[in-house]
């Protein structure tokens, strides 16, 4: 939208658009740098999909890993990306990424509400490429009490890490508790799982972990500094000058459209197309355009066709950060990350066959999906491995709900030729599959697809197993569980460069106009490179662009004129409660 009256009806340095990983990095950086900021959200709740994700952050050289002896050359890293992305992203992006993020952490870790952990163990998604950590790079944020949130608690967005009577559980926690009924750590860590439920019922604590837990730590910073989040808050469409510069949104906000002016930019931070089905059909593989997406559900590509009317290019498109997933009975999407290590599993299409190995990092293994028309594929295991592992939020020895059984997503049988016969499996291609997976368990060895062989695939596994990832399937009665291809948000998004500027088709900037996060085309290409991987980068470049908007002032003479018109002063300071 081209305007030159600029009659803003609020008027500030930095505007975004956004409440999730990258949004927050962004305002922190930016009050850090002096810069007078908003954050709004379409959302009644705030943290987008970094508050419902683990929580993982990917950032090499983050002062938490370097704390603990790993260490990494510079040269290293950029090996491990270059190989992964294979060329599809422009070098100076991931110089960019791979210089800024230690920088990011380095601020954040200066506030007392920022502590952090290594995931020791969590292996890099390709430990074995050059370049690549069997010990894994990612970070999290330590639980985190959100009763410190005061008023801001009740509207910050659920996550499902949270467990029954205040139970809490991070991504190590749950490491352990998946192998309960295999190990001395599982039963060790089942006891301290008792010991905090007992310990919250005395105490009252409000214990968040994950994404939560890293959105509520990032939220006290943000108080600390003064920065407005206005939730409910809708960007209809972005407003720019006579010369195309960018120089704020309209927006709707209790009820009425408001235009909110940006001295020095806008930051688009609004998750990807998610939940668009126009623009999943447009752009995703036809068998990956069904909304199976666990992104939150206020992601509709708002930020990215924003942009595209003003001109923006945009990448990656046709891609996601795939999960295979579950349908619970009630709608939820539920990402099978752990369960697909399961050793007595296998995972085939309808003629019976596996066609991956599914230990395989997530985005990887739906990529085989889809390219072999495996959709709907079908999860395999006995009663044996129903009994010692969890599965799709279900615990070890506890019954399916018969909602499972009632919608499809499972079917149960005694043998293997009635459990194809009722999920519409080729029953000799199944009975040949099991057949030699199970060959391959005895021997330790998975010679079609080397299931077992990296370290991520073996991380979920069962330690007391000869091949953590391989046992035989042979105890009925059997079960198949119908297996989506999901996604945790789209990744495709509005071209920018290493300042997170968005270009246009022809390379030029818009000025004014950046983007972070799922708005913007990934720096991980089409892959994936450790847990974390995608608000990792969300938070560097929007800590990047809010660090670019502070060094070089946009000529906003276009705004000057309304200064004294300003309101923001009358406004509170977390003025979450209306619509």
């Amino acid at each position: 939208m081209t305007d030159a009256a600029n009659d803003f009806d609020h008027l500030v340095d930095f505007l975004i658009v956004g409440s999730g990983g990258g949004g927050m990095a962004a305002g922190i950086t930016a009050a850090h740098n002096g810069l007078d900021t908003l954050i709004i959200d379409k959302g009644a709740t705030y943290g987008g999909s970094t508050a419902i994700s683990g929580g993982g952050i990917w950032i090499p050289n983050a002062p938490t890993l370097v704390d603990k002896g790993v260490v990494d050359s510079r040269e290293s890293v950029r090996r491990y990306l270059d190989i992964l992305t294979e060329e599809k992203v422009p070098a100076d992006r991931l110089d960019a990424f791979v210089d800024e993020g230690p920088k990011l952490m380095k601020m954040l870790e200066a506030s007392p509400h920022m502590k952090m952990y290594w995931v020791k163990g969590y292996a890099d998604y390709h430990p074995e490429l050059d370049g690549g950590r069997p010990l894994g790079r990612t970070i999290e944020c330590k639980p985190f009490d959100t009763r410190a949130l005061k008023e801001d608690e009740k509207y910050q967005r659920p996550n499902s890490m949270k467990g029954p009577l205040g139970l809490w559980v991070t991504s190590k926690d749950y490491h352990d508790l998946a192998m309960v009924k295999r190990t001395w750590r599982g039963r060790k860590a089942s006891l301290v799982a008792a010991w905090r439920v007992s310990s919250n019922l005395i105490r009252r604590r409000h214990m968040a972990t994950g994404g939560r837990a890293l959105v509520a730590r990032m939220r006290m910073i943000l108080k600390d500094a003064g920065v407005p989040l206005w939730l409910e808050t809708s960007m209809v469409e972005l407003i720019t000058d006579g010369n195309g510069t960018v120089t704020g949104v309209v927006a709707q906000r209790k009820g009425e459209t408001i235009r909110i002016g940006a001295r020095r930019g806008v930051l688009l931070a609004t998750g990807g197309f998610d939940h668009n089905r126009e623009m999943r059909e447009q752009y995703l593989p036809a068998l990956g355009a069904p909304d199976i997406s666990a992104g939150a559900r206020e992601n509709v590509g708002d930020g990215i066709i924003a942009g595209q009317k003003l001109g923006a290019a945009v990448d990656l498109m046709d891609d996601a950060w795939w999960m295979p997933s579950v349908f619970h009975p009630m709608g939820a999407v539920i990402p099978l990350v752990s369960e697909r290590c399961i050793p007595a599993s296998v995972i085939v299409g309808t003629a019976g066959r596996r066609f991956t190995n599914e230990s395989a990092p997530y985005v990887n293994f739906v990529h085989d999906q889809l390219d072999g028309g495996h959709v709907p594929a079908w999860f395999i295991m006995d009663t044996k491995a129903k009994n010692r592992y969890p599965f799709a939020q279900v615990l070890p020895n506890v019954p399916f709900p018969q909602g499972f059984y009632d919608s499809g997503v499972i079917h149960k049988a005694d043998t293997l030729e009635e459990l194809a016969q009722k999920a519409g499996i080729d029953a000799d291609g199944l009975v040949a599959t099991v057949a030699r997976f199970n060959g391959f368990a005895r021997a330790g060895v998975d010679t079609d697809f080397g299931r077992g062989d990296s370290a991520y695939d073996r991380y979920y596994g069962d330690p007391t197993m000869k091949n953590p990832n391989l046992d035989e399937i042979v105890k009925g009665p059997f079960y198949a569980i119908r297996c989506e291809a999901g996604d945790l948000g789209t990744k495709g998004g509005l071209v920018c460069d290493a300042d997170s500027r968005v270009l246009r088709e022809d390379g030029s900037v818009i000025r004014g106009l950046y983007a972070t996060g799922n708005t913007s085309a990934s720096v991980m290409g089409h892959e994936y490179a450790g847990a974390g991987a995608t608000i990792g980068p969300a938070m560097v470049f929007g800590y990047i662009a809010a660090n670019h908007i502070a060094a070089n002032h946009i000529a906003a003479n276009h705004v000057a004129a309304n200064d004294g018109d300003d309101d923001l002063s009358d406004e509170s300071l977390v003025d979450t409660t209306s619509a």
